[in-house]
């Protein structure tokens, strides 16, 4: 069966990490057709649209997309093809790997962000000069969807530990709609669960994350607690992430485009192959997945490292060593 892929290199460091993904996906034994296609600065510059229609078309008729990193124009980039692919749930995997120096080697964790509304949802105003608002949109039945995706990845990969997070103490409407409908989804579930406020949940992680699993969380909460625990493991450079759909799904680093050594050719390409490795599991191939992650596991412990885990490889020489490890 052939898979066809859109791949989507971006910005800054995602035209170096993103063909470092697709080299190790190449070393498989999988029949992948990688279509490749443009956004971002450059292409707005270039063409007048950030994100061009054929892009678009790509990609929702992909199976599913590889994207790299988006610079200024992310907002046009970024949210465009989430919605494009479908996808409700943007899934953060959060964990310290052996023979690096984490902040706190404990951790393991999966933030699992609702991914379509919230304070994203663009809805801003300016009412008069000076004065400008934006609107949160919280809806139950998006709410109840990416609780119970929550729940039923706990399930399928094994953590023992929910957490809720929310501020409804004090957005009571909306945050309390996304509290209550979580809750409800856990009770019918018969599933264990905590509540956390949000704000008192990002102390906690810094200090104890090892007691924390999966943490499902509105789309603002999740983005800014998975990038503080991205500091707990070693940097942005090793969280991948998911942006899941009913039948079409985005993958990609958390990372951005980092235009600080974009074009040097250090950028660390963990966390997009790790991303890759998430889209191997979504396309059901796990031990594939669980192969490319048990390479970048061992050349992150043993080297050679990229300048921001504190070694002096390129992006280029780390790649291959993790295809060596294939």
């Amino acid at each position: 069966m052939t898979h066809e892929i859109a791949v989507i290199p971006g910005d800054g460091i995602g035209q170096e990490v993103t063909p470092a993904a697709v080299d190790v996906l190449g070393e498989l034994n999988i029949d992948f057709e990688f279509v490749h296609a443009e956004a971002g600065d450059e292409t707005k510059a270039e063409t007048g649209t950030a994100l061009p229609e054929e892009t678009a078309e790509i990609a929702a008729d992909a199976d599913a997309t590889l994207f790299g990193a988006a610079g200024e124009t992310a907002a046009d980039v970024i949210l465009p093809l989430r919605s494009i692919v479908g996808s409700f749930a943007n899934v953060r995997p959060a964990r310290a790997y052996p023979g690096l120096d984490a902040l706190q080697p404990e951790t393991d964790l999966v933030f699992i962000r609702e991914n379509t509304e919230g304070v994203y949802s663009g809805i801003e105003d300016e009412i008069t000069e000076g004065v400008r608002t934006l609107t949160r949109v919280i809806t139950e039945d998006a709410s109840e969807k990416i609780a119970e995706y929550g729940f039923q990845y706990a399930k399928r990969n094994g953590y023992d530990d929910v957490t809720i997070a929310h501020k409804a103490n004090v957005m009571r409407e909306t945050d309390g709609l996304f509290l209550d409908t979580a809750e409800r989804v856990a009770e019918e579930r018969g599933a264990e669960y905590d509540t956390a406020l949000m704000d008192a949940l990002a102390m906690h992680l810094a200090m104890t994350p090892e007691e924390y699993g999966v943490v499902i969380c509105p789309n603002l909460a999740g983005d800014m607690l998975s990038d503080l625990a991205a500091g707990l493991v070693g940097g942005l450079g090793l969280l991948p992430s998911a942006n899941i759909g009913e039948e079409n799904a985005l993958f990609e680093p958390v990372h951005g485009s980092a235009p600080d050594i974009a074009g040097e050719g250090v950028a660390n390409p963990s966390a997009m192959i790790l991303s890759a490795a998430m889209m191997l599991d979504h396309l059901e191939y796990p031990e594939e997945a669980e192969t490319v992650r048990a390479a970048v596991e061992s050349v992150l412990d043993s080297g050679p490292r990229t300048p921001d885990l504190g070694g002096s490889a390129s992006t280029e020489e780390m790649t291959e060593a993790v295809v060596d490890e294939l």
